[in-house]
């Protein structure tokens, strides 16, 4: 049976375990390598219509533009998402709970898994940092990712589903 502590119906919120602090840093330097790009195309942009007379935009505006979007996408954002993401492992769910301005509440019931991932990209390596992916039965929308967690964390989350589901099969 796994380790889970169970919560009186209708307060799977309370207890929410945050992600991992380094989260934040992953997503602020995937959004800054984005946001790098966006910025390059913008620079190519008007160095290209430097002479051109009609120009599609003036010139500057698309680099300045590409220079807010990094900003806000690679330095705001990242702290808000984490601000807002929590888990939990309950007796019977997976909760999770995010959204800066919409607020998603995810109930994954253990009983509709099919099977566990734990994934890391190159950044996240660095950071000793993994992500759950959680594959239920269904059709569109079934995966459900668990990011910014700590490896040995995610795994251990993939070994405690994995023994719900095959208890419950027995």
């Amino acid at each position: 049976m796994p380790q889970t502590t169970s919560t009186p119906r209708g307060d799977l919120s309370t207890a929410l375990k945050p992600l991992h602090p380094s989260a934040r840093t992953v997503w602020m330097i995937k959004m800054m390598l984005f946001g790098s790009i966006l910025i390059l195309l913008a620079l190519v942009y008007d160095v290209t219509s430097i002479f051109r007379d009609e120009r599609l935009l003036p010139l500057g505006l698309a680099t300045g533009v590409a220079i807010v979007i990094t900003v806000l996408f690679g330095v705001v954002f990242p702290r808000l998402w984490y601000r807002f993401w929590r888990y939990a492992l309950r007796d019977e769910v997976l909760f999770l709970e995010r959204g800066v301005f919409n607020r998603v509440r995810t109930v994954v019931p253990l009983r509709r898994i099919q099977h566990l991932d734990v994934s890391q990209d190159i950044i996240e390596r660095e950071f000793d940092l993994g992500k759950l992916i959680v594959h239920t039965a269904g059709t569109r929308s079934s995966d459900v990712v668990l990011p910014g967690l700590d490896f040995e964390e995610a795994e251990r989350l993939r070994d405690e589903l994995k023994n719900f589901i095959l208890e419950d099969t027995i």
